[in-house]
């Protein structure tokens, strides 16, 4: 039986800016309130290996975030004593998120160590300043480092505050108001690749290409304007000019990400693609987990992605 704290950490969805955001395009991230996770204590008799593991990855977190104390890296500081001890006593994370699927599971994680061990964090009782919110990310880029090698900081950060987050560039970043048609017949759907995958080899893998010159050029003059132009378009709720350059971007996935996409899903792609039915594009680092895909008619893609697993996002 697990005793929870009260605090609840939804997953997000990063819509656009994956892997784009680290040459700074703009990114637009959504809470996702289909999964979520908080601190937990055991009570039980006989700890299930989930719980054993969770609490073994939290002794290893605590380690890292007190060598980052003790080093100065980190800009706060944290109660690494209460942590340790809470650990040693059960602690685990509690989390319906699944973990490698894009959703933001390390970033719930790492929201909820920092709101019950940081000291002097950001109080949400205000809307926080520009200035804050970038100090926040800053923090998060680091803890959440832990996990994947390389972190803009924007999953924690978003679990934490739980709002709409744009994204632009290294120091613009605010909440934003969506609108969403919940009678439209269009959708944003989740497809389950039933695939779990590591962020960090995806990362580095794309890290390396962008020493390449040519690759550095496509990205710089073909996916940051496709992924902001996506972004504006959804804001002004422009449907028409979204999926003109959606359908840019998912066929630019496709050429230039081949190692992010399951090869089962290459076919899928470029047939949304090729007859316009809808645009599939990653969520988050790829390798599997979830793929996003964007329809202007989501019963008929349900019939063109009959046996998928779709899960509805929302409409549009």
């Amino acid at each position: 039986m697990a005793k929870t704290t009260e605090n609840k950490f939804n997953s997000k969805i990063l819509l656009f800016g994956e892997y784009s955001a680290i040459q700074n395009s703009m990114s637009l991230t959504l809470p996702y309130q289909e999964f979520s996770g908080t601190l937990a204590f055991d009570t039980s008799d006989v700890q299930s290996k989930f719980i054993q593991t969770s609490n073994q990855d939290l002794k290893s977190f605590a380690l890292y975030i007190e060598e980052k104390v003790e080093s100065k890296t980190l800009p706060i500081s944290f109660d690494i004593h209460a942590l340790k001890s809470d650990i040693e006593k059960g602690l685990y994370f509690n989390s319906s998120i699944p973990q490698g699927f894009g959703v933001g599971s390390s970033g719930a994680l790492v929201a909820a160590i920092y709101t019950k061990y940081a000291k002097d964090k950001l109080s949400l009782e205000q809307t926080p300043k520009q200035e804050e919110i970038l100090a926040l990310k800053h923090t998060f880029a680091i803890l959440e480092s832990y996990f994947h090698g390389n972190s803009s900081g924007v999953d924690p950060l978003i679990c934490y505050l739980n709002l709409p987050l744009l994204i632009n560039g290294k120091n613009g970043i605010e909440p934003v108001k969506v609108e969403l048609d919940q009678e439209g017949k269009g959708a944003i759907f989740l497809i389950d690749t039933g695939i779990s995958r590591s962020t960090e080899p995806l990362v580095n893998y794309y890290m390396q290409r962008m020493e390449e010159h040519t690759y550095r050029e496509f990205v710089d003059k073909q996916l940051k304007p496709f992924a902001n132009n996506c972004i504006q378009a959804f804001l002004d709720g422009d449907k028409e000019t979204l999926f003109a350059y959606l359908k840019l971007l998912s066929k630019f996935q496709l050429e230039h990400f081949k190692p992010m996409i399951p090869k089962f899903f290459n076919k899928l792609w470029k047939k949304g693609i090729d007859t316009e039915a809808y645009y599939l594009k990653l969520c988050g680092a790829g390798g599997g987990g979830y793929i996003l895909g964007f329809t202007k008619n989501l019963e008929q893609t349900k019939q063109e992605l009959k046996g998928q697993k779709l899960e509805l996002l929302c409409n549009i």
